[in-house]
């Protein structure tokens, strides 16, 4: 009986936790990889490209987080598909490391094609970087 109870508890947990977490598009995360170490509050602006007028508008600013993450771009509610830039604004990071660093800002153009979710993480140091398509 208590196994059951667990296994329902815990089922429960990871169903309202997976929910949780798909309420939004676009994920992101930055690894420095001199350091080992996340990327700690780095701002990241993302904006979307008008194929029309062939311009980038505004669509949102956040920070990374104490692991360097970004969790809630692109609310499933206002997603559109379309070709998207992160801008992420590096030069501070590196000076806050006392760290001399080639990039004061990384972009990454990428297209969302569906209603899947999307993770960009960037991996870097101060005179390189890569990017992916992740989980």
């Amino acid at each position: 009986m208590k196994h059951l109870l667990f296994s329902l508890l815990f089922t429960a947990l990871a169903t309202v936790s997976y929910s949780q977490n798909n309420t939004y598009q676009l994920s992101s995360h930055i690894l420095d990889i001199s350091s080992g170490a996340p990327a700690s509050d780095v701002p990241v602006t993302l904006e979307k490209f008008d194929e029309i007028t062939k311009i980038w508008s505004y669509v949102d600013e956040k920070t990374t987080d104490k692991n360097g993450r970004i969790t809630d771009f692109l609310n499933y509610k206002e997603t559109k598909k379309g070709i998207y830039k992160l801008r992420f604004l590096v030069a501070d990071y590196f000076k806050s490391k006392k760290t001399d660093s080639f990039y004061p800002f990384i972009e990454v153009v990428f297209q969302i094609k569906d209603t899947n979710h999307y993770h960009v993480p960037i991996t870097l140091s101060s005179y390189g970087y890569a990017t992916y398509r992740g989980n």
